[in-house]
């Protein structure tokens, strides 16, 4: 396990920290869906964002955390980079 891991055990043992750390993780598969997308793909946000019928501005703001999507948002994000949305319910 390495340092990053072994701090984030420990802080996730602090329910405030926990609950905040909850709170941001659909952004953070969002942004890093797209960040892998790009990587894998080799297409730009330009592409993603035609394919998508989203703003580049859009696909931007999703990519950095300052968007709230809506379902139909998402949809199509996850059309635009060739896959399909999945959202799940999981016990706390």
């Amino acid at each position: 396990m390495d340092d990053f891991e072994e701090m984030l055990a420990r802080e996730m043992m602090d329910p405030a920290f926990k609950s905040e750390w909850d709170a941001i993780d659909p952004v953070f598969q969002i942004t890093q869906a797209i960040i892998k997308w790009e990587s894998e793909s080799g297409c730009t946000k330009e592409r993603l964002a035609e394919a998508a019928g989203i703003s580049k501005g859009n696909i931007s703001k999703l990519e950095n955390g300052t968007a709230n999507p809506s379902l139909r948002t998402l949809k199509r994000l996850a059309a635009g980079m060739g896959m399909k949305l999945r959202i799940e319910f999981l016990p706390m």
